[in-house]
């Protein structure tokens, strides 16, 4: 029996029953970036005096901070256990849950990519590498209770479109090998729920895919395959990478809600204010990413958040986070060059000291949950 079925009181008085306000509505917003952009100087102000971001967030309503985790990153020293628990620490203190991201790499996990950490990378034997995914999950979750930072979610890997711990980028899931990739997902749920056997707080277990069109096929497989039970259908949901507009993204919910029994949560989303480039990073999010509608301006940003929210709870969904919002400019490095590609797209203005922007008030709308 897992902490699921042990600990169920626990549950009715967990997260999900413990928010007010908004009808038990997930609104986040992924703040991985937040500590290494401090530590190199950047910085956000809230009426002309710097503020602590995860403060700021709270205050406007966001009642979820989602966070990621690398395995052993030889290149950062971020997105590691340390800055993790220092993330969780602060989102606790903040009064807000905690979403942990796992992303069973040493780099960045993504629907091409899902590269095996160096430190299993010898490893053939899929038992022996079955044991390393369990250890390694259970450890993380236990040391976390450990310290009372237990999350109140966890995901099972970031992005998983394609097969997990793979020593090279797969570009279909055609190639995937189900029984494969099943058994070492399995393998991550079972450690979860074995870390909380005797704590207090059991975290909800989801299942992250990019993009609803995809999900609706990997589901399907994935529960032909065995999958074990989990709580919540995670989706990336871009205007860039989907094919589906608002409208068939609210479909495409109701669908998966319908057809597979779990909450269905849009863990990853953002839209761009503005097409200005404030730095040496080219941004992501360009004109390849507008919707009719919604023009590249703090309104037009505002007025997508709230739309595309009021979609997600049409079509029965759980809620919305949003992707890296706090990921300004500033003078911190990346993989893509010195400053920010993503600063368009964040709640923040460069031009201003970084004081937020209109959007920073969609997590504070009156939104009302129909369970369908």
């Amino acid at each position: 029996m897992n902490c699921y079925a042990i600990f169920i009181i626990a549950i009715l008085l967990s997260f999900f029953n413990d928010l007010s306000g908004q009808d038990n509505l997930i609104l986040g917003a992924d703040l991985s970036y937040v500590n290494e952009l401090e530590d190199c100087g950047g910085f956000y102000t809230e009426n002309g005096t710097r503020s602590d971001p995860f403060l700021l967030f709270a205050k406007s309503g966001a009642n979820l901070v989602r966070v990621r985790l690398w395995h052993s990153p030889t290149w950062t020293n971020y997105s590691t256990y340390p800055d993790v628990e220092k993330t969780i620490r602060r989102t606790k203190e903040a009064g807000m849950k905690i979403l942990l991201d796992f992303h069973y790499s040493d780099d960045w996990a993504d629907p091409q990519k899902q590269i095996i950490p160096s430190a299993w990378s010898n490893i053939e034997e899929l038992s022996v590498l079955l044991d390393s995914i369990y250890d390694y999950t259970y450890k993380v979750i236990h040391r976390l209770d450990s310290k009372g930072l237990l999350p109140e979610m966890v995901q099972i890997g970031n992005e998983i479109n394609n097969e997990i711990l793979k020593h090279e980028p797969y570009q279909t899931t055609d190639t995937i090998n189900w029984s494969r990739n099943i058994a070492l997902i399995n393998k991550a749920i079972q450690a979860v729920n074995d870390a909380c056997t005797h704590s207090s707080l059991v975290p909800k277990i989801m299942i992250h895919i990019a993009q609803p069109e995809n999900a609706l096929i990997w589901f399907d497989k994935a529960f032909k395959n065995n999958l074990s039970d989990f709580d919540i259908i995670g989706i990336s949901y871009y205007s860039k990478w989907s094919d589906y507009s608002m409208s068939e993204l609210y479909q495409a919910i109701g669908l998966l809600r319908k057809k597979f029994g779990k909450e269905v949560i849009v863990a990853e989303t953002a839209y761009p204010w503005t097409l200005k480039n404030f730095d040496e990073a080219g941004n992501i999010l360009g004109e390849d990413t507008l919707v009719e509608g919604y023009p590249t301006t703090p309104e037009g940003q505002y007025n997508y958040m709230v739309d595309l929210t009021k979609t997600v709870i049409k079509g029965g969904g759980t809620g919305i986070i949003y992707w890296e919002p706090a990921w300004i400019t500033s003078p911190c490095s990346t993989h893509w060059g010195k400053g920010s590609r993503w600063e368009n797209a964040a709640f923040f203005d460069p031009d201003n000291q970084n004081e937020p922007l209109p959007v920073m008030n969609f997590f504070s709308q009156e939104y009302t949950r129909q369970i369908k």
